[in-house]
């Protein structure tokens, strides 16, 4: 007789166990609260407008293409891909620079801020390269159970090549001495949790899969890739059930019994909790079945919250690229103002995305789709409307100033999404968008487990467990629970 899961939530990390729960032959139900997939991946149209509602970046692409051939299928049956060529453009204070898919060009472009940097940039990559492949394949893989995980011949020998237990500042600026730089291959560090100065440069394996893995784009927008999971789990037999939501737990016997929603009630055998893990522990489970007191999830480092702004204009811009980062303020204080003194940002660093630049078809004819998100601290209180507003001005001025074209007096669309929405929308805690920081002491076993310490049949997937925040992460942190629940129950 095949085992009943139920998996509560269907962003990335909850599709992908239930797919591999399901390979494995168990009969697996998603239940989701939202009308549709994706958790923090959804889509919404608007005016003739397509937004994607959280991640809009495509790094990484073997992650997900390893996911894919894994149930004997590949990412192009699915979804197109698009390498960007710029990958992305940065403003700077004065400068701009686009950061371009050629590696000749972009060693170029280093030359030309700094002399002798690109023989650097090698050697960083080189060193990059090697802690992709360690921790890709030795480190992600692992379900953070047991200290006992890492006692791997292979990483004992590597362990001082992967520079744990040195800063990112620190091998940064031991290679580059230009701020600009600096900057550059310290930003996609930016939303793992921490300032550049205490994550692990073991995390430069991003910039290895920034410049070497490319900048890519699906067809259709980011949607694409849930949807591509959300067909492939209902071929393989998951039920779904969307505006539906958990309100409780049945326990007998260190076991979850039933779930109760506010439509049915399921009898489970397993249960796969891919919504927000501190929701579920706080919200669904009495105080004696907790695995985490309150004081432990108080002491957590959250990885940013976000201020997002999804934008609709009546007309084209003019040379924009598809990503653009505006670090044309301090990047050091707006650090500082997120992690180290968490408040409201005084004049913060922000990003845009303007798929309609690559992909038309997510706007009207004429039009343009942008997205602008403010990286800020996880928990800050009164997102207020007043305030939302405030920042929109600051940033889309900033915008219209660098590219000196009119944006304010063409908005058509204009939705908001922050702190408060989060909690609303997904349970977050704390508000967070991105889960855990990704710091040494909240890495591997220090992370909250995808097992529960107190009930027998209960796991957990997702971004405040492991590996990590991130969607390459999400798709493996689904991987490893099902692995780890086939392995358990097999035996």
């Amino acid at each position: 007789m095949q085992e009943k899961v139920v998996v509560i939530g269907s962003g990335f990390a909850g599709l992908s166990a239930a797919c591999f729960l399901a390979r494995d032959g168990y009969q697996v139900r998603v239940i989701e609260k939202n009308s549709m997939p994706g958790g923090r991946a959804r889509k919404f149209t608007a005016q003739g407008f397509t937004f994607d509602m959280g991640p809009s970046w495509y790094w990484m692409p073997d992650v997900f293409e390893r996911f894919f051939q894994q149930f004997g299928r590949s990412v192009g049956e699915f979804y197109s891909l698009k390498r960007l060529d710029p990958s992305y453009r940065i403003y700077w204070e004065k400068e701009i620079s686009d950061i371009p898919a050629d590696y000749s060009a972009l060693c170029q472009l280093f030359e030309s801020l700094e002399p002798g940097s690109s023989h650097q940039l090698d050697q960083f990559l080189e060193e990059a390269a090697f802690k992709y492949r360690v921790g890709m394949n030795k480190l992600v893989h692992k379900p953070g159970l047991s200290i006992k995980e890492l006692f791997d011949k292979d990483l004992f020998a590597g362990l001082l090549r992967l520079d744990v237990f040195t800063s990112m500042q620190k091998h940064l600026t031991k290679h580059f001495k230009n701020e600009h730089l600096q900057q550059l291959m310290g930003f996609p560090v930016l939303f793992l949790g921490a300032l550049p100065q205490k994550i692990p440069a073991l995390y430069s394996l991003m910039n290895y899969a920034d410049i070497k893995g490319g900048t890519w784009y699906p067809e259709n927008g980011m949607y694409s890739i849930v949807d591509a999971m959300y067909r492939l789990a209902k071929e393989l037999g998951v039920t779904f059930h969307f505006n539906e939501t958990v309100s409780q737990t049945i326990i007998e016997k260190r076991s979850v019994k039933k779930l109760v929603t506010d439509k049915a009630t399921y009898d489970v055998d397993i249960v796969v909790g891919g919504a927000d893990y501190h929701h579920i522990e706080t919200n669904l489970l009495p105080q004696q079945f907790r695995s985490y007191s309150t004081a432990y999830w108080d002491s957590r480092v959250m990885a940013p919250g976000c201020l997002i702004y999804y934008v609709g204009l009546n007309k084209k811009l003019e040379n924009i690229t598809h990503h653009s980062l505006f670090f044309d303020t301090s990047f050091s204080l707006h650090g500082l103002e997120i992690y180290e003194m968490p408040q409201w940002p005084s004049d913060p660093l922000f990003y845009v995305s303007a798929p309609s630049v690559t992909d038309p078809s997510v706007a009207p004819p004429g039009c343009e789709n942008l997205f602008f998100l403010i990286p800020v601290a996880s928990g800050l209180q009164n997102d207020s409307e007043e305030l939302r507003n405030y920042y929109f001005e600051n940033i889309v001025t900033r915008m219209e100033k660098r590219t000196g074209q009119k944006i304010k007096e063409a908005i058509i669309y204009k939705r908001s999404f922050a702190h408060s929405d989060f909690i609303s929308e997904y349970n977050a805690f704390k508000g967070n968008a991105y889960g855990l920081a990704n710091t040494l002491l909240q890495t591997a076993h220090l992370k909250p487990s995808c097992k529960s310490k107190k009930l027998d049949n209960l796991f957990y997937t997702g971004q405040l467990t492991v590996p990590g925040p991130g969607v390459p992460p999400s798709l493996i942190s689904g991987e490893l629970v099902a692995t780890h629940i086939t392995n358990a129950y097999s035996r």
